[in-house]
C-alpha cells in the first residue's frame, strides 16, 4: 500500500490551519484543475467528526465520485478521513498539526490501495503516487497561502 508523507511549515495559528484543512470551500478552490464539486453530505463549510462528503471530480479525463468520512478527530491536533466509496480499494488520510512557536507544522500521511491487484500496483508506481502527491501538495500550498494572509477569512 503506497504512503505519501508531506510536511509543511505555516506561519499561522494551529486552529486556523486545522480549520482550513477541513474546509470544503477551500478544498473546492484548491482542486480547480479537476473541477471537484461536493455533491452530497457536507457540501460547504467545515467538515467534522462522523460527517461525510461525496466529491465529483474529473481525473484522467473520467468523471469519478468519492465519498469519505471523518473517522477520527481531535481539535486542533489531527483528523482522519477515510474513503467509504470510490475508485480505490481504500484511502486513509491522516492530517496532523503541531505548533512550534509561531509556526504550525502540518503533516499529511496519505495511504491508498488501488484495485486490480498487480495492475493496480503498476499504476501506483508509474502514475498514481506522483499524481496524488501533486494534488495534495497543491492543496497544501493553498492552505498555506490562505492561512498566512487574510484570505482565510473568505472560507472560515
Amino acid at each position: 500500500m503506497p504512503n505519501i508523507h508531506l510536511e509543511l511549515h505555516i506561519n499561522a495559528p494551529i486552529d486556523r490551519c486545522f480549520d482550513l484543512a477541513r474546509s470544503i470551500d477551500l478544498h473546492k478552490l484548491s482542486t480547480g484543475n479537476t473541477q471537484e464539486e461536493a455533491i452530497a453530505g457536507t457540501t460547504s463549510g467545515l467538515i467534522g467528526l462522523n460527517e461525510t462528503v461525496t466529491w465529483r471530480a474529473k481525473h484522467f479525463w473520467v468523471w469519478q465520485k468519492l465519498t469519505s468520512k471523518i473517522t477520527e478527530y481531535e481539535r486542533p491536533n489531527f483528523f482522519v478521513d477515510e474513503m467509504l466509496e470510490g475508485a480505490f480499494k481504500s484511502i486513509y488520510h491522516k492530517h496532523q498539526f503541531r505548533q512550534e512557536g509561531n509556526i504550525t507544522i502540518m503533516t499529511d500521511d496519505f495511504h491508498f490501495e488501488s484495485p486490480l491487484g498487480v495492475l493496480g500496483s503498476i499504476a501506483n508506481k508509474l502514475v498514481l503516487t506522483k499524481y496524488l502527491t501533486q494534488l495534495l501538495s497543491e492543496r497544501n500550498k493553498m492552505i498555506k497561502e490562505f492561512a498566512e494572509g487574510e484570505k482565510w477569512r473568505e472560507v472560515l
